[in-house]
């Protein structure tokens, strides 16, 4: 049986809870460039990190999980940009920046150990 892979899973499921916010988003008729910045960059997560595990080289592996931490943080700004100017529940806003953090330790801690403690 195979053993599942902790990063990818979170992402994925992240990645599903952004879309699904993302047309939350647009039927309350957010900005269109707003919610577009949040679903890229936070379906872009779990998208780098599959292909991280899928990378060709250590040196490919780590190029793109560097990639999936970017787009995390970037999603987590996002997330507080909507929260902050009120565009989203405080409590939802919360619930997806606590997500958006833990990927965010996850991949820190992958990184690290890829790169032997360099980060």
């Amino acid at each position: 049986m195979k053993q599942e892979n902790l990063i990818l899973t979170k992402t994925y499921n992240f990645g599903l809870r952004i879309l699904k916010l993302y047309l939350h988003l647009r039927k309350g008729r957010v900005d269109a460039g707003l919610c577009s910045q949040l679903l890229d960059s936070g379906t872009s997560v779990g998208a780098n990190a599959e292909e991280a595990v899928g990378g060709s080289s250590r040196k490919d592996f780590i190029n793109k999980l560097q990639i999936s931490y970017r787009e995390a943080r970037e999603t987590r700004y996002w997330l507080r940009v909507l929260r902050d100017s009120e565009l989203l529940e405080k409590k939802l806003a919360e619930s997806f920046i606590s997500d958006c953090e833990e990927i965010i330790k996850i991949l820190t801690a992958i990184l690290n150990s890829s790169k032997g403690g360099n980060k």
